[in-house]
This record gives C-alpha cells, sequence and structure tokens, in this order.
C-alpha cells in the first residue's frame, strides 16, 4: 500500500532533506507493516507566500488554504496517476480535500474531518485547540459544513506559532495542559482535538497531553494514516453521488483556456 502524504504549502527552500525524512519516519512510525508513507509537496504557485506572511503576522485566517487549493487538487491526480492508494492532506485544518475529492477517486483523507468523527465516537464534547485565536473562525465555518458543530464543546487557542517550535516543547506542553484543564472544567470537554500538527504531534506528543489531563487528546497525524489504510483495504473511496467524477488527466490541470 503506498500512501502520499501531502504537504500543505510548496516545499521551503530552506527545508533541508533531514527534515523532510523527520516528519515521513514520524508518519511512517504510525502506519501498519507494508505500508510505504511518501511526503510530498504541491508545486509552486503565485501567491504561496501568503502562507508565510500571515504565519510571521500570527494571523493565519483560512486565506492561505484558499490559495493553496489548486496546487492541491493539481497534486492528487498526479499521485493517483502515479500508483499511489490514498492520498492524506497533511493539514489539520483539510485545505483542498473536497475540491481534490472531485478530481480523483482513490481516497483523499482530510485529518480534521476523519479525526472529529473519531472523537464523536469516543465522546459527546470535543474541544478544539487551534495554534492562533485567528485560526478559529475559519475552522468554525469547516465543521459547520460538515454537519459536526453540534460535538463541540468549545475551541480554543495555544496563540504559539513560530519557526522555533522544538525549542519551545515545554512551552507547548505546559500551555496545552492548561487549556486541557480549562475546556475540561468550565465547558465540559470529554475529549481534545488538538490542529497544528507542527505543534502536536510533531513536537508534543498527544498521549503525553492525555497522561497529564485523564482525557483523550487525538492524534491527527496517527489517526489519518490509519483510516487511509482501512479505506484502501476494504476498497472504500469518497462516494460518486457526493463527489460526481469527470476523469481530467493530470496534464488539463496545468494549461490555461487559451492551451485547450
Amino acid at each position: 500500500m503506498r500512501i502520499m502524504f501531502l504537504n500543505q504549502a510548496p516545499r521551503d527552500p530552506r527545508q533541508s532533506d533531514a527534515e523532510v525524512e523527520t516528519v515521513r519516519a514520524l508518519v511512517a512510525s504510525y502506519a501498519s507493516p507494508g505500508t510505504e508513507i511518501e511526503v510530498h509537496f504541491p508545486d509552486d504557485y503565485p501567491g504561496a507566500l501568503v502562507h508565510k506572511v500571515q504565519g510571521r503576522a500570527q494571523r493565519t485566517n483560512g486565506l492561505h488554504h484558499a490559495m493553496e487549493t489548486p496546487g492541491l487538487v493539481r497534486k492528487a491526480v498526479w499521485a493517483a496517476e502515479n500508483g499511489f492508494d490514498a492520498v492524506i492532506q497533511s493539514n489539520t485544518f483539510d485545505p483542498g480535500v473536497e475540491a481534490s475529492r472531485l478530481a480523483v477517486r482513490i481516497p483523499v483523507i482530510g485529518l480534521l474531518r476523519t479525526a472529529l468523527h473519531v472523537g464523536a465516537n469516543l465522546s459527546d464534547r470535543i474541544a478544539v485547540i487551534t495554534p492562533l485565536k485567528s485560526d478559529i473562525a475559519s475552522c468554525r465555518r469547516t465543521i459547520a459544513a460538515y454537519g459536526m458543530d453540534h460535538v463541540i464543546a468549545a475551541m480554543t487557542s495555544l496563540e504559539i506559532y513560530s519557526d522555533d517550535l522544538d525549542a519551545r516543547a515545554d512551552e507547548i506542553t505546559e500551555r496545552a495542559v492548561e487549556l486541557i484543564e480549562s475546556l475540561k472544567r468550565d465547558h465540559g470537554a470529554e475529549c481534545i482535538l488538538p490542529l497544528g500538527g507542527k505543534l502536536i504531534p510533531y513536537v508534543v506528543d498527544p498521549k503525553q497531553l492525555a497522561t497529564a489531563t485523564g482525557l483523550p487528546v487525538l492524534n491527527t497525524k496517527a489517526i489519518g494514516v490509519r483510516f487511509a489504510e482501512t479505506c484502501v483495504s476494504l476498497g472504500l473511496t469518497h462516494a460518486e453521488a457526493a463527489y460526481p467524477y469527470t476523469p481530467i488527466p493530470f496534464e488539463t490541470f496545468t494549461k490555461g483556456l487559451g492551451d485547450g
């Protein structure tokens, strides 16, 4: 089984092969024996810099995800034509997932939607923790579009996002535990869904937070990998009635109207 773990944005020229391999190895550790995980990136595109600018300003509001969508669709089509059995969108806010499902018949897995349903199987009241307050509005709209807003007890943010996250592991842990205790006490949260995989699970293990707080803390990356495996093993993919499909070759997604 071959699964593409698709980054939300084009590869940063400063990102080393070792850094990419660290992510791949962690994600692969969640997979079953025999499953091959490959980390891929969408091709660069005009507007990709929006993500970096918003990150520096600590104001990631979902605009960057809208800008990413065409590139993510193209990469999903490329994956389907190049032997991948499924695509997992690595970003926990599900950018490009719905649009990509219109372009391919292999499973395209969104970590937010998948983890929400896992949490709803484990509890009645899920609390969502985002990296920044500015993430919450667009995330709330996405969850409502999924018809899952009725299970959300509360949404809050760590207010931690930077290029030096590894060095801030203790700070992230302390802040996350503080928030989870508050969500449990003040909002009746029964399960925690942490968004922003660069923080949790890349820097802080959800198991550590679960042990410290007594609540299930979902590992979005692990859940996505195992669900993708389930879909491929059982021959499942998104419903044709929900995502009507017309076969369109990859090269079509690289051309403009004047090329037709």
